[in-house]
């Protein structure tokens, strides 16, 4: 992946699966469908609810919670009031969640969020947390499958385990043929680069603590075997 594409400022690297109304890497796709397939033979709808994000997007994702318009969660996911928090606090709150514009994992089309629809009950919302992907959560049987199946189609979990950075996500797949180089990829200078000409929120904040951040909520992730 060039400059672009590694900060989600193309998408010339990835295709549109309408059926699933999904945005992969074009290397991603056939592995996510046989993966998916294989997840129909055990009763899992294999959904996606999240997949390539490009730079903008995640951009309004940050401004929105840096002014309090979107929910800001600490790291244990409880509900935070923007209000209450310093501008330091509100900025290690929202990466704890959500990546700074340019650095998400999603800009490369090799992530994914997955649900299992065939287990959300008629009503339900479903809002990503970890208890929902707990043993006795209503994805359970979901990640049970995964932690068995997901690493003979290429997929890891990045975030399976808290290691001080981005909180545990067990909901979000990674495809590490070519996320592993992606990262491998994306410079420190690269990404004070795009920030530096962004409208970031914060910006002054999140600057200051580029090289924190690029280590511990980039590079801070538990790997594909």
């Amino acid at each position: 992946m060039n400059e672009f594409e590694l900060t989600g400022r193309a998408r010339t690297h990835v295709v549109e699966l309408q059926d699933l109304r999904c945005v992969l890497h074009y290397e991603a796709v056939a592995s996510f469908l046989a993966m998916r397939e294989a997840a129909a033979g055990a009763g899992i709808d294999l959904t996606p609810r999240s997949s390539f994000r490009d730079f903008d997007t995640q951009l309004a994702i940050w401004n929105r919670k840096w002014a309090g318009e979107r929910p800001i969660l600490d790291r244990k996911g409880v509900l935070l009031q923007r209000e209450s928090l310093s501008d330091t606090e509100a900025v290690e709150a929202i990466l704890s969640w959500s990546a700074v514009p340019g650095g998400s994992r999603h800009h490369w089309g090799s992530d994914v969020d997955v649900i299992d629809s065939a287990a959300v009950p008629a009503g339900y919302h479903v809002e990503l947390v970890p208890s929902e992907y707990a043993s006795n959560g209503i994805f359970g049987v979901l990640t049970a499958w995964l932690d068995t199946n997901m690493r003979q189609f290429g997929f890891f979990r990045p975030y399976g385990t808290d290691r001080g950075g981005v909180s545990p996500e067990p909901w979000h797949l990674s495809y590490a043929p070519v996320s592993v180089p992606a990262l491998e990829s994306l410079s420190l200078s690269a990404l004070r680069q795009v920030i530096e000409a962004s409208t970031i929120a914060g910006k002054p904040q999140v600057l200051a603590r580029l090289p924190e951040i690029y280590t511990r909520f980039l590079l801070s992730i538990d790997g594909p075997t």
